[in-house]
């Protein structure tokens, strides 16, 4: 739990959201896709919204700062931070509230930073918009931001680009910058969804050192319920754009009074168990579209309680206890003892792991030059991936592990012929692989595929999704049109997406349904070898279970 103190509810109300409907103007019409959105968050406390992909987090965020896309807007609702209803401000007037009294930290630090300044000119430059600042005393001010996030030699940093740090050190960037002007409300969208598991936990101790120090009011959006139960003071769990349950934390993790947020914590792995004894629990189904909402409670159809009255009625929020809410009209007679659990036995088939050799990497080596030229001195290179050999057999998952910067993706990019080997050699079933793509022919890069961390890096962003997957059909399977778009209707399937969403482009999807399109490209060429760099660190629990599942079936 946060260090917060306890008596949050007597501090000050710094957000004050009032029934919130959030509508897209769309072909088909105004559809609303947040409905009825009530939450307030005290001077000091840490909120967390959690929810599956497309659930309408980052919508509502964006709605609270008056941030919504074009064809988006606040149908009706109140948005109240201190006194002031934002709802009801010009654009020049929330031109002053963003980033003075509203700071955002995104889940993409890449993206949120410019890539063309020096990293302490983009901090410097918020102190003197907001805060009046001289050129002098804003420079004084950036190195003591980055000294309150704890960056390393702060004043050389301040001189460094966006493309000389570290994932972990540009999100302490974006930390510092929303800490500038002390604002009363911070709104952290996925922050540390990017971030390998130690440099999660230290950001993680940052916010929560920051919370004793600025006493601002933090919305902590996630879906990783782990981080929740570590810093969060209350929490609400959103479905399809409406708030299911909500509390303290320790209320809501205990007692779990919604069949959708005890589905939610089922699906977190235990690391116990092993692989070949388990297969995660599942949530059937998909979160429905805006367009098509059941006429009752909207998780009826995924509901293992339910019964006939649940799809006619549409339950509203009630208080279960003092401060715990919930949205299940069966919340009395809902059995904690006897929920289903986390896990279920899973028979296993064959013998994976006892077949031939599938990849054999031999003494593979990656050495990058400190000044562009690979000099023979040991001090003039950086040696990435050093000497590394491994077997994967038919059927075998093989894990690697380690923290940020330590070789993982460069040797993977090595195998999959993106980098070009220093040294060593590649094998697949027993015939060498060229050092690079380029070189290799279409029956081997069939064979081969890489699912990447970043979908947003791997998406062409002017094709659609359906157009992303079929493009590898056609060219390496030699598809016809109608088959090609047979095939990707299959595989949207397999990875728990509508078929129509292959007419969107991607940035009409969520994170999560971003990834689950760059799983399904590479699932296309039916490979031997898939390398998977980070595939789930974007997607919420109970994808991350369908995708965990899926590539255990496969295997």
């Amino acid at each position: 739990m946060s260090n917060s103190k306890e008596n949050n509810a007597e501090n000050a109300t710094v957000l004050d959201v009032q029934n919130l409907t959030i509508s897209y103007d769309t072909d088909k019409g105004s559809l609303d896709v947040v409905r009825n959105i009530n939450l307030k968050i005290a001077a000091g406390e840490v909120y967390g919204l959690v929810g599956e992909s497309g659930s309408g987090k980052t919508t509502l965020a964006r709605a609270i700062v008056r941030y919504l896309p074009e064809n988006g807007r606040i149908r009706s609702g109140v948005v109240k931070l201190g006194s002031d209803d934002l709802t009801k401000l010009s654009l020049a007037e929330m031109r002053r509230i963003w980033g003075k009294r509203i700071a955002m930290v995104h889940q993409d630090s890449v993206a949120s930073v410019n890539p063309s300044l020096p990293i302490g000119e983009q901090i410097a430059e918020v102190a003197r918009m907001h805060l009046n600042m001289s050129k002098k005393a804003s420079r004084t001010k950036t190195i003591e931001m980055l000294k309150k996030v704890h960056m390393p030699d702060p004043e050389s940093m301040v001189r460094k680009y966006a493309h000389q740090l570290s994932g972990g050190m540009l999100q302490r960037v974006l930390i510092a910058i929303a800490l500038t002007t002390n604002p009363d409300l911070i709104i952290m969208d996925e922050p540390t969804t990017a971030l390998d598991v130690t440099t999660e936990a230290v950001i993680l101790d940052l916010v929560q050192e920051i919370m004793a120090e600025c006493n601002a009011a933090i919305l902590y959006i996630t879906h990783n319920l782990g981080v929740v139960a570590r810093i969060c003071d209350r929490v609400g769990v959103i479905y399809a754009g409406e708030l299911m349950e909500k509390g303290r934390v320790k209320q809501v993790f205990k007692n779990r009074l919604h069949p959708y947020t005890r589905a939610l914590l089922n699906c977190v792995p235990q690391i116990d168990k092993s692989k070949h004894e388990i297969r995660l629990n599942n949530i059937p189904g998909n979160i429905p579209r805006a367009d098509r909402l059941p006429p009752g409670c909207i998780f009826e159809p995924r509901c293992d309680i339910k019964d006939e009255a649940c799809g006619k009625a549409h339950p509203t929020l009630v208080e279960a206890e003092p401060g715990h809410l919930t949205a299940c009209r069966k919340w009395e007679t809902i059995d904690q003892e006897n929920a289903p659990g986390g896990v279920r036995l899973r028979k296993e088939e064959g013998q994976a792991g006892k077949g031939v050799a599938l990849l054999q990497a031999e003494k593979i080596k990656k050495y990058f030059s400190v000044d562009g030229q690979l000099w023979k001195k040991e001090s003039s290179v950086v040696r990435a991936v050093d000497d590394i050999s491994l077997c994967i057999k038919d059927g075998q998952t093989m894990g690697l592990v380690g923290e940020s910067g330590c070789g993982k993706t460069t040797f993977a990019r090595c195998v999959v012929g993106l980098e070009e080997p220093t040294g060593g050699s590649i094998k697949l079933k027993d015939e060498p692989l060229a050092y690079t793509v380029a070189k290799r022919s279409r029956a081997q890069l069939k064979k081969i595929q890489m699912i990447f961390q970043n979908p947003d890096a791997s998406l062409n962003p002017q094709h659609t999704v359906g157009q992303s997957v079929a493009r590898p059909l056609m060219l390496l399977h030699k598809l016809n049109k109608e088959q090609t778009k047979e095939k990707v209707g299959e595989l949207f399937s397999a990875v728990n997406l509508p078929e129509d969403y292959a007419e969107r482009l991607p940035q009409e999807l969520s994170g999560g349904e971003k990834q689950r399109v760059a799983i399904a490209r590479a699932f296309a060429t039916d490979p031997l070898l898939m390398l998977c760099d980070e595939p789930i660190s974007s997607l919420d629990v109970s994808v991350q279970e369908k995708i965990l599942d899926l590539l255990l079936d496969i295997r």
